[in-house]
């Protein structure tokens, strides 16, 4: 059983973020579910309906920042579907932040930073 309920990541427009996220996202099998004025939620196709990834303007009302040493990561079925994560956030305006490639734990990742300066990573387990 995983502890992780879900993740929620700032943005100063979540909507432009959106756009980025729709894609880089397609390869990890996860897809907008949810739009609202205040948020967007994504799911995994194994869960449909359950959101585990938020897009949110900050509730306080303040600038949107990313957190330093923060950083999201999730799994890809294999690396094929790490570079294509990596390479649609880069071409929708994200920055590198570690392209794909193993990692000293023996794993395949690939790191970008998003619109807003979050860190995400897409890793793939090799066996």
């Amino acid at each position: 059983m995983s502890i992780l309920d879900f993740v929620m990541v700032g943005s100063n427009d979540y909507k432009k973020s959106s756009e980025l996220y729709d894609a880089a996202f397609e390869p990890l099998n996860l897809k907008k579910i949810l739009t609202t004025e205040k948020y967007i939620g994504y799911a995994h196709s194994s869960e449909p309906e359950k959101v585990i990834f938020y897009i949110t303007n900050p509730v306080n009302g303040k600038p949107a920042t990313m957190g330093n040493g923060s950083q999201v990561t999730l799994l890809a079925d294999n690396k094929e579907a790490v570079e294509k994560f990596y390479e649609i956030a880069i071409s929708k305006g994200a920055i590198d932040e570690g392209a794909p490639g193993v990692r000293k734990d023996g794993n395949y990742y690939g790191y970008i930073r998003d619109l807003d300066g979050n860190k995400i990573a897409a890793k793939s387990v090799l066996k």
